[in-house]
């Protein structure tokens, strides 16, 4: 079928698979052409099919020459209907990691399910014997507690007071004001609940009962801080507890790993385009001048040149890892400069939908947004007939 974008709202409903393969071919290139990290040599990704998770699961494989284990929860591709992007991108990364000779298996489905935990401790005992790093890079909006049986769903809302501020709808480049009501306490539990730190835990706890921990293992998650623009939406409404719960989590995950001399760290990551904060009203809008900016100045990164920093600069420098007051790795350091932040909020009162495109990057920000679907690459054949059914050599 010849595959183009169908976008409802904020999501586009289909993936290119040409197009992700692509696009981890690309990341791959890049990280090779950093040079070698001293890092972990058996890897886990629990959320590794895009994004972040994706970025760290290819850093580990063609930066340290890791074997790597990926868990992700994607839709397979029926005939007529293709995939999402995160099985592409799966598919294309082990065909690459077994052309370079690297160990990778996935299971796909339900990272928050006993099952799926189960199933990838198998796996591990089975094929690896331990694993050295854990990235946790879940990003769900709902999550279904395996113990109590609970769906938990996850809201984007301000504690306190109503929130009002400008956004912008990538599409079109309209600038509109928009508010958002405030939360009820139930919001607050239920959004700590699918993207706080207790599954993260959960993980940990089940692969140390396991004995699948390797001495001096360590394990990440990530967070997202961000600008007092977005602070009250962001990192002060619900989801700034979620993060904070998630921190919090990190702490005791290095008690409980005292014994084998394990560590759990927080990496504080940039603001970038995933589909997630597509979706959140501010954000858009906040990243359009963000990029700006940064590309103005040299810094700016996409997900594959931030974690392949953070394992090179930050996690295996040889020295102690580098942490702020809070204990959390900071890979955010170019985005909260007091220079870059200082120029965000002159355009951010200046911006219109008039002057948006001038003054901010909404083509890099639409740009962005196409390629997590696998559209807008170049040396991609967009008019060609393309077969949307692609396997996983592991899943099949």
């Amino acid at each position: 079928m010849i595959i183009e974008p169908r976008m409802r709202g904020f999501i586009c409903l289909t993936a290119q698979p040409k197009g992700c393969e692509q696009s981890v071919k690309n990341q791959i290139e890049y990280v090779k052409s950093k040079g070698p990290i001293e890092g972990a040599k058996k890897v886990l990704v629990i959320g590794a099919s895009t994004g972040f998770g994706l970025a760290s699961r290819i850093t580990s494989a063609f930066g340290s020459d890791a074997a790597t284990i990926g868990v992700f929860f994607e839709k397979e591709p029926e005939e007529g209907k293709t995939a999402s992007p995160g099985w592409y991108n799966s598919a294309a990364f082990e065909n690459e990691a077994k052309k370079a000779g690297l160990y990778a298996k996935s299971i796909n489905g339900d990272a928050f399910s006993n099952e799926v935990k189960r199933q990838t401790l198998e796996l591990i005992k089975a094929d690896l014997g331990q694993v050295d790093l854990i990235i946790y890079s879940l990003a769900s909006p709902v999550r279904l507690n395996p113990n109590t049986g609970v769906l938990h769903r996850s809201v984007l809302k301000p504690i306190g007071n109503t929130f009002s501020n400008k956004t912008v709808d990538f599409h079109t480049g309209k600038v509109t004001d928009v508010s958002i009501e405030p939360c009820n306490e139930e919001d607050i539990v239920n959004t700590v609940a699918v993207m706080g730190g207790e599954d993260w835990a959960m993980w940990i706890d089940a692969l140390k009962a396991e004995n699948l921990l390797a001495p001096g293992a360590t394990t990440v998650a990530y967070s997202y801080i961000g600008p007092s623009l977005t602070e009250a939406v962001y990192r002060k409404g619900t989801i700034g507890r979620a993060k904070d719960h998630l921190e919090a989590t990190a702490f005791t995950i290095t008690d409980s790993l005292a014994d084998i001399n394990g560590k759990a760290y927080v990496s504080v990551n940039k603001a970038l385009v995933t589909q997630a904060s597509s979706a959140i009203p501010v954000i858009p809008l906040y990243i359009s001048l963000l990029y700006k900016i940064m590309k103005e100045k040299g810094i700016h990164e996409g997900c594959i040149e931030q974690i392949q920093r953070l394992y090179q600069q930050r996690l295996y420098t040889g020295e102690p890892i580098q942490i702020d007051e809070k204990g959390r790795i900071r890979i955010d350091d170019w985005e909260m400069r007091e220079d870059v932040q200082a120029q965000v909020a002159k355009l951010w009162l200046e911006a219109t939908t008039e002057n948006l495109a001038e003054i901010g990057d909404l083509e890099g920000y639409r740009t962005d947004f196409y390629n997590l679907f696998g559209f807008g690459f170049d040396g991609v054949d967009y008019k060609a007939d393309t077969n949307e059914v692609v396997a996983i050599p592991s899943i099949g």
